[in-house]
């Protein structure tokens, strides 16, 4: 007897029970006579916060059931895992919740619906529920069971903390409204004599409330005629639109409604309603007008106020008259920041709650604590009113989507906004799950054993739940308070500060050394700029006196940092009279960061910026680095060649853009290389840094710039040919991108190769045609390689039927004929990447028709064929590579390179895309997608080859990123050397890393190759 019940005993610890004498006491009572031997029951029991309280919880409710609803209940609970895991895990988490249950048991039939993890009711859903309360102990009842479901979902992990606050603003929503319709349904003539509507502020009108918060509100009300209609003369009674009535109709509505939440009866309490944030707080009147809450706002409203409007919405009442309020309020809010002395207010106002703290208090004070929730509310919020004002994607009401939009706009670094959103979201879980205990009102950690041990096992620790909880508090608040000094004290000059006092004077002794010190080649020259930038008292020159320190160590943080320097002070010297210049890098710390990055990682994007130096705005911006669409890109293109007067200036407009498109491709690449923080030592990607995503966006761009370029290209050569359009064009004409072009895989110093197609307008001499089209794309081509200091876009046209040999422009019908009788293989094996790319769409489309049966053969390939593609591969590798290269680092002819993959996935497109349609595509990485997916290529080789030709890919464009120049191997300058291993990730000093890791790769790339390609 005694053995058996020591191993009961253990068997209770092991589950996680804390007095498995009691818990032993319960299994074997009456209430869970028909489940106690299960051991599914003891292993969910085990997997609550509490396994102690959940199983008192189920014996309170299984008891207060009738037999045949207990046997439902139990018959249920060991056969459906997902009520089983709701209920006691509702049960484990909050005694309150098992209290309700043991009053209401039937209400655990709310429990048994399993909620999918997309399932996100809303203030809809609520509604049905509360609207059918009679009465405010009926409404308390119908509160807590909405509250019995989101507390499942919250428990079990079908709901984030951003949905699981969401679901609570929208139950307080909903109760104010079932609470609001009740009020009126009892005060018939009030109702009647005013429209009232309900704000809801805080967390509440957040859309993040917790499980128990006061729901603060403001009130505002006119009379029930419209918003413009007159007030009634003074002393009439009877008048309908007199606000005097209203005002006082809508109070006791008001008043009624908040007691319907706030009164405690048998039923408990739902929450306190809080109007404290009217204006004039508690001394101020209950309900005002429209104009009431304007003219307040305008006169007397403090800093606070405004940034607690920042949160305010609609949540009940009137919803026009609620709308008219946030469109008056609205305007006031985003122009708070002009205030005088705002950020001094914003930030004393955050310093007097942490001093009203009780100090007994301060460690365990989640909310109002330094490192605690506020922290990083007031750090957004902050934020938000001094960057909202201009711009309308930050002001969200909700704190994490702020976070969110704050960091997507540049203005909090990427990491520094992940760790504040991690930190935010554990910490208010904690809040959450502190609170849903006893459902009351607070925000202090416990200190007692227990409940630090429930709190621990509900947020996942299990192992050691004090330890674990301890740890993982202390460290989101150090990182938030951290972060909280960073941004909300010092928004701007955090970098400065840590450089310390002699770096930020730049006094020639000093700076020399501490030049030295971060890397400067050539300290001397490095003094020069700075001397020339920061010397004078002129407000330009106090500017560039707080950037340059930042500045220096950004420099300092690549493989370069004298080029930046000496860009930087190139971009200052053209743009240095240009107001928003340095108001830019001033005020909006990720531009700066941008720019530094971009002079110093090479050669392209400066010597594109230095011809167009106010593209640095594009760094400024939220959108500013993400390319235009195409259709939108082209239509730009169109517009600025149809103004030109001239062919000649139209190409010279339509390089214009390509320029600052090409730029904006680069600087993109680069800051997403190397993530937008420089906090750290060497540079690290970001945690979604991904190549192959890096190298498709950037062949992306590349591609709709060059395609864009081309079709205003071809725009200003048909124009140029047909005498201004005077005259339409003899003959359709049609640009069919073919090799890379064709593929949509440019790099950045890709040449375009294309075929050029006519066809012959109904009725028109085909000599005269031909002739006209001949001038076209004669003329296309001698508008694009105008000499200039952009990198040129070479149009090759040498993969036409018989090559430099053959005519460059054929009619349809010659194309046809031709691959008809002569085509070789390289040439089918050429127009595997053809696709029309600019000039008539319906043309292009009749090419793709015409040469897809000659690019897929229906029969495949015959073992002639392959044998001459195989020879072509090896006399291409033989002949075709560079005297001295050396073929195990040569990107694109070398070993595992380029040519070694495309021609590998080519092979399989010519032999098996006639049956397998999804082969269709001129893209190599989709190509090899696809024919892994078909079986052709097993997936651990097509791994090893996308690896190698996105490897492949990054080395080209990081040569010419570096060199400004195209480049198929690596530079030999050890210096340009270095910053394309920086570009591809390695640490500097790692070089030899890098070039051993190439060679590893393209080694096994190559072994693949010899496989499938020359075996077969």
């Amino acid at each position: 007897m005694q053995g058996r019940r020591s191993s009961t005993f253990s068997r209770l610890l092991r589950h996680g029970f804390t007095d498995p004498g009691t818990a032993e006491r319960l299994l074997n009572g009456d209430a869970l006579s028909a489940v106690r031997s299960d051991p599914v029951l003891l292993d969910a029991l085990g997997a609550t916060a509490d396994p102690d309280q959940a199983l008192l919880g189920l014996v309170r409710l299984a008891e207060a059931l009738a037999d045949g609803e207990r046997r439902t209940l139990l018959d249920t609970l060991t056969a459906a895992k997902p009520l089983r895991d709701r209920l006691l895990g509702v049960l484990g988490a909050s005694e309150a919740l098992g209290d309700h249950l043991a009053r209401h048991p039937g209400d655990w039939h709310a429990l048994v619906t399993y909620e999918a993890a997309d399932l996100h009711p809303g203030v809809d859903d609520f509604e049905r529920v509360l609207t059918a309360a009679a009465d405010p102990d009926a409404l308390r009842r119908g509160y807590r069971r909405c509250l019995l479901g989101i507390a499942a979902r919250d428990v079990c992990g079908t709901g984030d903390l951003v949905r699981i606050a969401a679901e609570l603003a929208d139950l307080a929503t909903a109760t104010l409204r079932a609470a609001l319709a009740m009020a009126a349904a009892e005060q018939p003539q009030d109702a009647a004599a005013c429209r009232l509507s309900v704000i809801g502020m805080g967390k509440c009108g957040g859309h993040e409330l917790n499980y128990v918060s006061d729901v603060d509100v403001i009130f505002v009300a006119e009379p029930p005629g419209g918003d413009q209609a007159p007030a009634s003369p003074a002393g009439d009674p009877g008048a309908p639109f007199d606000e005097g009535r209203a005002v006082q109709a809508a109070t006791r509505l008001a008043a009624r409604m908040m007691r319907i939440c706030s009164d405690t009866t048998a039923e408990g309490t739902i929450w306190p309603v809080d109007a404290n944030l009217r204006p004039e707080g508690k001394n101020g009147p209950l309900v005002r007008t429209l104009s009431s809450h304007l003219a307040y706002y305008k006169r007397w409203a403090k800093t606070w106020e405004f940034q607690a409007l920042l949160k305010a919405r609609p949540v009940a009442g009137d919803a026009a008259l609620g709308a008219a309020y946030m469109d008056a309020i609205r305007p006031m809010v985003w122009q708070a920041a002009d205030r005088e002395h705002f950020v001094t207010d914003v930030q004393q106002m955050r310093r007097r709650v942490v001093d009203n703290i009780p100090a007994a208090q301060v460690e365990r004070e989640l909310k109002l604590g330094p490192g605690g929730l506020r922290d990083v509310e007031f750090a957004v919020q902050l934020l938000q009113l001094v960057h909202g004002r201009t711009d309308t994607s930050l002001r969200s009401g909700t704190t994490l989507t702020a976070l969110a939009d704050l960091a997507a706009g540049g203005y909090v670094g990427r990491a520094d906004a992940a760790s504040l959103d991690d930190a935010y979201r554990f910490l208010r879980l904690m809040e959450h799950r502190i609170q849903l205990q006893k459902l009351r009102r607070t925000h202090l950690v416990p200190d007692t054993e227990a409940d630090l041990r429930r709190l621990g096992r509900g947020l996942g620790f299990r192992a050691d739940p004090l330890a674990g909880l301890n740890g993982e508090w202390k460290r989101h608040a150090r990182e938030v308070r951290r972060l909280h000094e960073k941004l909300f004290y010092r928004p701007l000059l955090d970098a400065v500060a840590q450089l310390g006092p002699d770096d930020t004077r730049l006094r020639p002794g000093a700076a020399r050394e501490r030049l030295q010190a971060l890397g400067y080649a050539d300290p001397a020259a490095a003094i020069r700029h700075l001397e020339a930038l920061a010397s004078g008292v002129s407000r330009k020159a106090a500017i560039q006196r707080t950037l340059l320190p930042v500045l220096l160590a950004w420099f300092a943080d690549s493989a370069d940092p004298d080029a930046g320097l000496l860009g930087f002070r190139k971009v200052s010297d053209a743009l240095g009279r240009t107001p928003w210049y340095l108001r830019l890098l001033r005020d909006e710390g990720a531009a700066a960061q941008r720019l530094a990055r971009v002079l110093s990682s090479g050669r392209l994007a400066p010597d594109l910026l230095m011809r167009a130096p106010e593209a640095v705005a594009l760094l400024g911006t939220p959108d500013g680095l993400r390319p235009p669409g195409h259709a939108a890109l082209e239509q730009e293109v169109l517009a600025a060649v149809g103004r030109a007067d001239t062919p000649e200036q139209g190409a010279a407009a339509v390089r214009g853009i390509r320029r600052r498109e090409l730029f904006r491709t680069a600087a993109a690449d680069l800051i997403d290389t190397y993530g937008d923080d420089v906090e750290h030592d060497e540079p690290t990607a970001p945690a979604e840094w991904d190549p192959g995503a890096l190298v498709d966006r950037v062949a992306a761009a590349v591609y709709g710039l060059t395609s864009a370029t081309l079709s205003g290209a071809l725009r200003a050569a048909v124009r140029s040919v047909t005498d201004g359009d005077a005259q339409p064009l003899p003959s359709r004409f049609a640009v069919i991108a073919m090799g890379r072009f064709g593929g949509r895989e440019l790099g950045y110093g890709s040449d375009a190769d294309v075929l050029f197609v006519h066809e012959p307008r109904e009725g028109v001499d085909q000599t005269e045609a031909a002739r006209a089209a001949g001038a076209v794309a004669d003329e296309l081509r001698r508008l694009l390689q105008v000499p200039t200091a952009d990198p040129p876009l070479i149009i090759d046209a040498d993969l036409r039927p018989e090559g430099k040999s053959g005519p460059l422009v054929r009619s349809l019908a010659s194309y046809q004929a031709y691959y008809r009788r002569w085509s070789l293989v390289w040439e089918r094996h050429a127009l595997l990447r053809a696709a029309p790319v600019a000039g008539d769409p319906g043309l292009g489309e009749r090419f793709v028709a015409l040469i897809d049966p000659y690019r897929y053969p229906e029969a495949g390939l015959d073992d002639e064929a392959v044998r001459e593609i195989r020879r072509l591969k090896a006399r291409m590798e033989s002949e075709r590579m560079p005297r001295g290269s050396d073929p195990t680092t040569h990107a694109k002819l070398g070993r595992g390179g380029l040519s070694d993959v495309e021609w590998t996935v080519q092979l399989l497109q010519l032999e098996h895309a006639a049956r397998l349609p999804s082969l269709r595509t001129t893209g190599t990485r989709r190509a090899l997608a696809a024919a892994t997916a078909e079986g052709l290529v097993d997936a651990a080789d097509a791994a090893v080859l996308d690896d190698a030709w996105v490897l492949a890919t990054r080395v080209r464009n990081a040569v010419m990123l570096v060199r400004g120049r195209p480049g198929d191997t690596f530079p030999g300058d050890s210096r340009e050397l270095a910053a394309v291993a920086r570009y591809l990730g390695y640490p500097p000093g790692h070089v030899g890393d890098m070039l051993e890791d190439y060679r590893r790769r393209t080694r096994r790339a190559r072994a693949v190759v010899e496989r499938l390609f020359y075996e077969g």
